[in-house]
């Protein structure tokens, strides 16, 4: 017999994370206010007792998926940071890595990234952590020595996260530039400047 409020033979956290996608797809095309549950469980063919098995209301379920989305990315901004003893020539591509992850997982993730970085009345909190970070990861790598010390830190973390805010939606999510490409070209005005 079927558990109420689910189809039956269905698994509970297969409808909970389709749940959590189609929410992140509704949020990011409609925004929160003409976001309803109605239209949620409509797309993921489940009744409204099934959604509320699983999430209180649609305020609970849009803190999931904002949660998620700020767990995720402070965990590539974290792992981007430069281990000890890089090779010159390896740098660059090491810094690029870390910033292609981050645009990966906007290119993967386009609704929760629209949700996380755009939509959410947090996004500002959310990028000025993003930006705390990586002065961090900055400061770390001054005194791992790949940096100049008379460099203010905060004005290069901000200016990093503005190019990933407006990078990701006019190049990235338009499908003009790849993650790997505007990585790159990041990484060479970052490192290199423009002089020729």
């Amino acid at each position: 017999m079927a558990q109420r409020g689910r189809r039956k033979g269905s698994d509970g956290e297969l409808s909970r994370a389709l749940l959590l996608r189609i929410a992140a797809d509704e949020f990011a095309e409609y925004g929160y206010y003409e976001t309803k549950i109605s239209n949620i469980v409509k797309k993921a063919n489940v009744t409204q007792p099934t959604f509320y098995l699983y999430f209180k209301s649609k305020e609970a379920i849009f803190e999931e998926l904002e949660d998620l989305f700020r767990m995720r990315l402070a965990s590539l901004t974290n792992t981007s940071r430069l281990e000890t003893n890089l090779h010159e020539q390896t740098l660059s591509e090491r810094i690029a890595q870390g910033l292609t992850r981050i645009f990966r997982f906007f290119t993967e993730y386009p609704s929760l990234g629209r949700i996380g970085f755009y939509i959410s009345p947090s996004a500002c909190n959310t990028k000025a952590a993003m930006a705390a970070q990586i002065k961090d990861n900055l400061l770390s790598e001054v005194e791992a020595g790949y940096f100049h010390s008379d460099v203010d830190m905060s004005i290069v973390a901000n200016g990093l996260v503005g190019m990933v805010d407006r990078l990701t939606t006019t190049k990235l999510w338009t499908g003009e530039k790849t993650a790997d490409e505007l990585a790159k070209e990041i990484v060479a005005i970052v490192l290199n400047g423009l002089k020729k």
